[in-house]
This record gives C-alpha cells, structure tokens and sequence, in this order.
C-alpha cells in the first residue's frame, strides 16, 4: 500500500508527529468552514450583545426607579399638605398672589391675611387627583416641601425690616398694610 505524504514524510524524519495533528486538525476545520477566528468573533460579538442588553436593562431599572421616586416624594407632598393645612383661614379678604404668569386670588380672614404677609403661612400648590389645588400652611411645612419641590411653594414671604432712606421724599406718606389695590 501507497503510504501518504505525511506518513512518508513523519517516517522520513522530516516532520515531528505532532506537527502532523495540528496540520490534520487545521485542515478538518478548513473542510467544516469553521476557523479559530471566527470562533472567537462570535464569542466577542455574543459577549458585546450581553453587555450591551446588560447596560438597557440597568438604565431602565434606572428610570423605573426615578419614577418611583417622584411618586413617592408627590405622595410625601400630598400628605404634608393634608394634615398640615390651615382650614380656618377662610374668609372676605381677597389675598392676591402669582402662580408663574397667572394671577390667583383667595378669600382669607385678617387674621390669616397678616400672616401670610408676615410669612407667618405660605400658599402651596398640591395636586391630589390630578388637578392641582391651592392651599395654606405653616411656615415649617411650606420649607419642608419646598426641600423636596420647591416650584410647589407659590407664596412664602419673608418678613423684613424696611430701612428708612434719609432722601426719601415720601418718607412721611407710609403705605398702610391693609391698602388693597
């Protein structure tokens, strides 16, 4: 019987037994149509795959979790307003205040009006079922919530000291507190 090249060749001393196994294995690769490379193509493109949905999945657990968190300091807002509210201030006085570029208007007492001037109590917005709503609260509570959110606290005054101007004009015409206008 004819003996192959490579049998020829290893019994000839030519070339080393092991260097035959490789070349047989690199040859039966070459007949599959699978190489080394593309083996390794094929893991780094899965792994890039992986990464690549590991990182969506962690950027929207990421969101899901801000917006629990917004839920939950609304729900904080919500209860803060609730039980802290000021239920007598209700009355025939019309305190005026902005909410951004519109013009509110709420009936209070005197006695509610002097301190939401002072900055006694302040006037806070609060959506409960989806419209929002206005109300009166302590100090305390209006800083409070202006911690969590502070474009919810509409009016909080700050009470100061007006300085006399010794040019002043009209320093002896002062403008009445109650002066309604």
């Amino acid at each position: 019987m004819a003996k192959s090249l490579q049998e020829q060749l290893l019994s000839a001393g030519l070339i080393k037994k092991n260097k035959t196994k490789a070349l047989r294995r690199a040859q039966n690769n070459i007949q599959r149509g699978v190489s080394t490379t593309e083996g390794e193509e094929a893991k780094r493109l899965a792994q890039q795959a992986q990464q690549e949905k590991a990182d969506r999945d962690k950027a929207l657990n990421q969101k899901k979790n801000e917006i629990a968190q917004q839920k939950a300091v609304a729900a904080q807002i919500v209860q803060l307003v609730k039980t802290n509210q000021v239920s007598d201030a209700d009355g025939d006085i019309a305190y005026q205040y902005t909410d951004g570029k519109q013009i509110k208007k709420r009936y209070v007492n005197a006695r509610a009006q002097a301190q939401l001037i002072k900055g006694v109590l302040a006037i806070v917005k609060a959506s409960a079922e989806g419209e929002p709503d206005y109300y009166i609260v302590p100090r305390a509570v209006a800083e409070k919530i202006a911690q969590r959110d502070e474009r919810l606290v509409i009016t909080l005054n700050t009470h100061v000291v007006d300085e006399d101007d010794e040019d002043d004009p009209y320093a002896a015409y002062k403008i009445p507190d109650d002066l309604m206008w």
